[in-house]
């Protein structure tokens, strides 16, 4: 048994030197290998003695409790009489501290307290993630500027092949659902102004509705449910199987090889399908009108032509770039936060699916005010 810190005496263990911090790990190793721990915890006859230590702190009181026990401790005052009064009182408090329960019981908030929690929880995390979503586009726009004049690093292939699956597979969907809610808006419309005697309108009312918000609105928030979750999925899937960080290790950019390719796509395919969903919806209400209001497709398309200026066709593709790249970059974004497992992909194509629909509608109704203000 070492001599310098523990000594055995027959039936006494006598505990000398200085039991301090700066000692604590060849004290704590010693009594590891010794087997002084073992005979107090047990009911013997030996006894301690403290008298031969010269400086104890607060660490040396621990590993002390530790080996007497909690109940020994607190009476020290009774067999160690020839201990500093001192070093007594930290035996019995660090005694008293072991002795107590760790576990503390949670305050009780009101309902009402509860409630401004988890709302300022919740603003605290939007914040935190607005501001992840403003770093990460400042990221891609800034890789985006460096290769613009440097074509051998464009990613062509790549773009190519995610046009093909987020704009040319999107077309049908789109168009049947452009198509269908076309029929609806002008049905509604026919049932509203027969009232007034003023049906004609009915083409009016389609038109400006699907050329200005629902042809680049719908194909938005369909590609925003269909896309961006399909872009949040791949991300993830890599993310997890660490190939983001294979890429990194060969130094290559996941920005430029993936993310950038995924923007390019959506911006060339948004555009097109709203195009597409503004042409279905006019086709749509045209169907209606001329079997339920008998107004032919001649003069649909003549009524279209002299009311409908190309401004409104403008205005709203002009919006799909903008819908577009937040798609992209929250699709990518929520992919680049997967942590490593099933459910995080699952958490995050969620959240990539809400994100931008919610953004979509918030910059159309932004849109829409200042395109308003503007006359446009």
């Amino acid at each position: 048994m070492p001599s310098e810190w523990i000594a055995r005496h027959n039936q006494t263990v006598a505990l000398k030197g200085e039991w301090t911090l700066a000692n604590y790990r060849h004290i704590k190793a010693a009594l590891n290998h010794s087997q002084t721990r073992t005979e107090l915890g047990k009911p013997t006859n030996v006894t301690v003695s403290l008298d031969a230590i010269t400086r104890l702190d607060t660490a040396g009181a621990i590993l002390i409790v530790e080996l007497i026990g909690v109940e020994k401790a607190q009476a020290v005052a009774d067999w160690a009489v020839e201990l500093p009064k001192e070093q007594q009182a930290l035996l019995v408090r660090i005694a008293e501290a072991m002795e107590a329960p760790l576990g503390v019981d949670p305050p009780s908030y009101s309902r009402i307290s509860q409630a401004l929690a988890s709302v300022g929880q919740h603003m605290a995390g939007l914040w935190s993630q607005q501001r992840q979503l403003l770093a990460f586009i400042g990221l891609v726009m800034a890789t985006l500027f460096h290769l613009v004049l440097r074509p051998r690093h464009w990613r062509l292939t790549a773009t190519v092949a995610h046009i093909q699956q987020s704009g040319l597979n999107a077309v049908p969907i789109v168009a049947l659902l452009t198509f269908m809610v076309g029929a609806v808006v002008a049905f509604l419309g026919a049932t509203v102004l027969q009232d007034f005697g003023a049906t004609i309108y009915t083409i009016d009312l389609v038109a400006f509705s699907f050329l200005r918000e629902f042809g680049v609105l719908l194909a938005a928030i369909l590609l925003a449910g269909r896309t961006a979750s399909a872009f949040t999925a791949q991300i993830g899937a890599m993310k997890s199987n660490e190939e983001i960080d294979a890429l990194q290790a060969q130094g290559l950019d996941p920005i430029e090889l993936l993310v950038l390719p995924r923007v390019m796509a959506m911006l060339i395919s948004l555009p097109m399908l709203a195009f597409v969903g503004m042409l279905s919806g006019l086709a749509g209400g045209a169907m209606v009108t001329s079997l339920s209001l008998d107004i032919s497709l001649t003069q649909f398309l003549t009524t279209l032509q002299k009311d409908v200026s190309v401004t409104h066709f403008l205005v709203g593709l002009s919006k799909a770039p903008v819908f577009a790249f937040v798609i992209a970059v929250i699709g990518c974004l929520e992919g680049f936060k997967v942590s490593g497992s099933a459910q995080s992909v699952g958490e995050h194509t969620t959240s990539s699916v809400v994100q931008s629909i919610f953004m979509v509608i918030l910059i159309d109704a932004v849109a829409a005010l200042f395109f308003m203000e503007m006359g446009w």
